[in-house]
């Protein structure tokens, strides 16, 4: 009982919703990336492994420039050139994708630690370096509304891009031709080329914007709130996008919903180390959560499909 009093204690703070939408948002931005590589037929294994990376750079180039901004860039840059290795690899080498993902992600688990070691002499964190964070934003008249501006206001600048970009995306495929040609990539490369679609080239541009994408959420990880990075900082959120993305089933808005249900998660996780629940169970807690919610989902997507078969047989 004391516990479910505590967690209905919890659910009836803003601040917990604020903490949610902030967990949220590396799930988010890497969900978001790995839905365009999805739908253009090719999954991005290295999420994991290019948010890592691009952590990694963001904090030492913001450090060494003494720009914040200058330091975002080249996250977004290192993203995009591990999600460009990737394609190399899988469209030009035909490689497997799985097998060049995780290599990208074993790399990226031990290179970052080995250059960070090699310009600081320090093998955990980045606390020597001089790192900047990006900005969090106040919304004016938002900010004066009981509750509801605890919840949506202050937020950092990576946050309500997160939010934009869903319906950015969520637009790109219903409405514009790149969005529409990864569409048709990723349901028929063979139809899309008797159309005159270049299949490597739409590819290519997919797995580039995911490796953009989930660069942002790298730099959100180090040089969002706390402005450091860490060796395994990532924590599995990039698999766990996979998951989100796999949930979404290709709808950018059903992808946000996935990625605030881990951030409800996490959050309610972070709440309650202190209600004498084990600390093992709660920080497996938001992972365990998607774990199930996915398996639900394709239980369900397997019995409408049977379900589907038996129709389409009664009807003959």
């Amino acid at each position: 009982m004391e516990i479910l009093q505590d967690i209905l204690k919890t659910l009836s703070l803003p601040e917990f919703y604020f903490a949610m939408f902030r967990s949220a948002t590396p799930v988010l931005l890497t969900t978001l990336g790995a839905m365009i590589a999805s739908r253009s037929g090719t999954n991005n294994i290295a999420l994991e492994g290019t948010m890592l990376i691009s952590a990694f750079v963001g904090v030492v180039v913001s450090a060494f420039s003494h720009s914040a901004w200058i330091g975002f860039l080249g996250a977004i840059l290192a993203g995009f050139i591990v999600s460009n290795i990737l394609a190399y690899f899988v469209l030009k080498l035909n490689s497997n994708a799985v097998i060049s993902g995780i290599a990208l992600n074993t790399l990226a688990s031990g290179g970052t630690i080995f250059v960070l070691y090699l310009i600081t002499g320090e093998k955990g964190a980045s606390t020597s370096l001089p790192s900047l964070k990006l900005p969090s934003i106040t919304i004016p008249v938002v900010k004066d509304i009981p509750v509801i501006g605890t919840i949506l206001s202050g937020h950092h600048i990576l946050t309500y891009a997160a939010m934009i970009l869903v319906v950015v995306i969520w637009y790109m495929f219903r409405y514009t031709k790149l969005g529409m040609h990864i569409r048709a990539v990723g349901e028929s490369k063979d139809a899309a080329e008797s159309v005159g679609i270049s299949v490597k080239r739409v590819k290519y541009i997919a797995l580039s914007l995911s490796g953009i994408l989930t660069g942002m959420a790298g730099a959100f990880l180090s040089m969002g709130y706390l402005g450091v990075f860490s060796s395994g900082m990532t924590a599995g959120r990039g698999y766990i996008a996979l998951a989100t993305q796999a949930i979404a089933a290709g709808n950018a808005v059903i992808g946000m919903f996935a990625s605030l249900l881990f951030g409800f998660c996490a959050s309610l996780s972070n709440y309650l180390q202190s209600s004498g629940i084990p600390l093992q169970f709660i920080q497996m807690m938001p992972y365990l959560i998607i774990v199930i919610a996915y398996t639900i989902y394709c239980g369900m997507t397997e019995r409408n499909k049977k379900m589907r078969q038996l129709k389409a047989g009664d009807t003959k």
